[in-house]
């Protein structure tokens, strides 16, 4: 894990007493905004997206999935319900800076622990309140996602915003970005399965290797109340990791980077692939599932991301909203079977089984001849919709059916 005041965030904390001190907002084209300070002082770096989820930014905040990248919240009022310490879903803060409209002065919730101006400040997270959130959607929206920086404190000064601008400018790109290593866990540990009562199952249903590219706490719960044993494991476990697990399954988790990058991991699922294992991917594990069956990826203009998605499963003909945090899709024929390109078609058949009714982006992928699904959205939905739990079912279904086709 990386440290939260290294890479290109730099900041102080201060009490919030004192927080409305001026803070900028400066985007790579040149555009910029004055708002507040909000959290940390100091600069932060990264690319900038928006999450149009109204609720569940504690969820969005722990995401590792947004490690570089500063989140602009569409929502106008943020920071209403605190932060507590039953929902995040990793063991630190992400997002590289955070921005805000209208933050909220007095949390009100009886889960509510400590203010999320604190929780920022506390873990050095720059970000910044006060600006009109819908004109920045709409810039963004318009010409697409791109490296921004905010500013506050001693690191704004009297700088003059071209000053700040050259400062944005040595911020990395997200393309060619390989970051699953600076986000994975640095031991493998086990989730065990649990019965209907949430008790610990002595004899699990089966055994899931889930490689961790940037893995949320969720997604093994929910694999554990279906009664799976989950060994979470490094970006960098080798097949014989894997392997040594005994796994009934093998799982490839969301995370943060350009999919075309995570050569080593495209080449373990491969291997997972080639001994016929049963596969499920989401998110950034989709990515990877189509870029080891030999299909492109592709940079979005300015991704998914928030709780309110429509998908519909071309299979069930049902629409499902879901919750997504992407900028990165898969290109793959949207209609029909097509024989996955990778060495000659070794993979067999693919189809697209899921795809997005705004843009139609592919968001799921079925082989047909192998025992291999993803998914580019969050059935595990912390903190919701829930409509794709059903997913966690079809892979216990599925590693089932290998299993006893295999006897």
């Amino acid at each position: 894990m990386t440290d939260t005041t290294t890479d290109t965030t730099t900041a102080a904390t201060t009490t919030s007493a004192t927080r409305r001190e001026p803070a900028r907002l400066v985007l790579e084209d040149g555009r910029s905004f004055a708002g507040q300070a909000y959290g940390a002082r100091g600069t932060t770096l990264g690319e900038i997206v928006f999450n149009t989820g109204m609720t569940g930014y504690q969820e969005t905040l722990t995401d590792p999935s947004y490690h570089r990248q500063i989140v602009v919240m569409t929502a106008p009022h943020i920071g209403n319900t605190g932060v507590n310490d039953e929902d995040p879903e990793s063991g630190r803060i992400w997002v590289a800076g955070y921005v805000v409209r209208d933050p909220a002065r007095v949390p009100s919730s009886w889960r509510s622990r400590r203010t999320l101006d604190d929780e920022l400040a506390a873990q050095g997270v720059v970000g910044i309140s006060g600006l009109d959130t819908r004109a920045l959607t709409r810039h963004l929206r318009e010409r697409g996602v791109m490296r921004a920086g905010i500013f506050s404190g001693e690191a704004l000064g009297d700088k003059t915003d071209s000053e700040l601008l050259e400062e944005v400018l040595t911020a990395p790109a997200m393309v060619g970005a390989d970051l699953a290593g600076e986000v994975t866990t640095s031991e493998p540990y086990v989730v065990e399965a649990l019965d209907e009562d949430g008790a610990p199952l002595a004899q699990p249903r089966a055994v899931v290797a889930a490689v961790d590219l940037g893995i949320k706490s969720m997604t093994p719960q929910r694999m554990a109340e279906r009664g799976i044993r989950v060994h979470v494991l490094p970006s960098t476990s080798t097949i014989e990791d894997v392997l040594a697990t005994g796994p009934d399954g093998v799982f490839f988790s969301n995370g943060p980077g350009d999919p075309g990058a995570a050569t080593h991991e495209i080449e373990l699922l491969r291997e997972v692939l080639d001994r016929r294992i049963p596969f499920f991917g989401i998110c950034y594990g989709n990515q990877l599932l189509g870029r080891a069956l030999g299909f492109g990826t592709y940079k979005l203009g300015y991704g998914h991301r928030g709780v309110n998605q429509p998908v519909v499963d071309r299979a069930t003909g049902k629409v499902e909203i879901t919750a997504h945090n992407h900028g990165f899709a898969v290109d793959a024929p949207l209609d029909g079977e097509t024989v996955a390109p990778h060495d000659g078609g070794r993979y067999g058949r693919v189809v697209v089984s899921h795809v997005d009714l705004n843009d139609d982006v592919v968001e799921g992928l079925q082989a047909l001849d192998l025992p291999a699904f993803s998914v580019q959205y969050h059935p595990e939905a912390a903190a919701g919709p829930h409509d794709a739990a059903y997913l966690f079912d079809r892979f216990l279904d599925l590693m089932h059916s290998t299993t006893k086709g295999a006897a």
